[in-house]
């Protein structure tokens, strides 16, 4: 039995029927999945381990799961340009696309390129694709400078009024983590967001009001005090 063979196994034996149907309600697309929880999932590919041709495999078989487990178990420095264009035409659901960024893609060479460039597609779930990479850069690249960050602000704003739910979430997603990073870049993130609150757009304001709302929060603010 091959690796692949393996994994689909043990995917099909952890699946769950009363999970999977209750992934519509959170938006997932659960036509192709087999029901199982991210914890579970996460832990399954710790004990595989990382295997870049594997992931391949499983990235191709389609699946929801494997999907997501791909980019648990896929070698970053393996990662070309290729193979970043070619999966994201396969996303499908905004949580494979952010499993997906978020797992992988945000550590390679070319996140902050990426970001920028499939900000401005047409397709929703490459375009959430790029603000999901700055959302989760902001988290995870420790050593961003505030200059790579703020280089993200006129594409936010050339976006902001994109009317689709899985954008319009992931441009205040965006805003919001940028905002969180440090004092600076959360002034320069509200100040950002007023801007786009000017803008006649229902999306605009939406995506300025809720980021106001937590950027200027005591819970936030207090985070710059310790």
């Amino acid at each position: 039995m091959s690796d692949f063979q393996f994994v689909i196994q043990e995917l099909k034996e952890m699946g769950s029927a009363k999970f999977k149907d209750g992934l519509d309600r959170f938006g997932i697309n659960s036509e192709n999945s087999y029901g199982i929880r991210m914890p579970d999932l996460r832990a399954f590919a710790k004990t595989i381990g990382k295997n870049h041709a594997l992931a391949l495999e499983l990235w191709e078989s389609g699946q929801h799961e494997t999907m997501i487990l791909a980019t648990l178990v896929a070698e970053k420095k393996e990662v070309t340009m290729e193979q970043m264009e070619s999966w994201i035409k396969d996303f499908n659901s905004w949580d494979v696309c952010d499993q997906c960024i978020g797992n992988l893609f945000d550590k390679t060479p070319w996140a902050f390129e990426k970001a920028i460039e499939w900000s401005g597609r047409e397709a929703e779930f490459e375009k959430r694709a790029g603000f999901t990479m700055m959302a989760t850069l902001a988290v995870h690249d420790k050593k961003g400078t505030d200059t790579s960050f703020i280089q993200f602000f006129p594409y936010i704003v050339k976006e902001c009024t994109d009317n689709r739910n899985f954008v319009k979430k992931a441009v205040n997603w965006a805003i919001r983590q940028i905002g969180k990073r440090n004092t600076e870049l959360n002034q320069e993130a509200i100040v950002l967001s007023k801007e786009i609150q000017a803008i006649e757009s229902k999306a605009a304001k939406w995506i300025a009001a809720d980021a106001i709302k937590e950027l200027e929060s005591k819970k936030v603010q207090d985070r710059f005090l310790k």
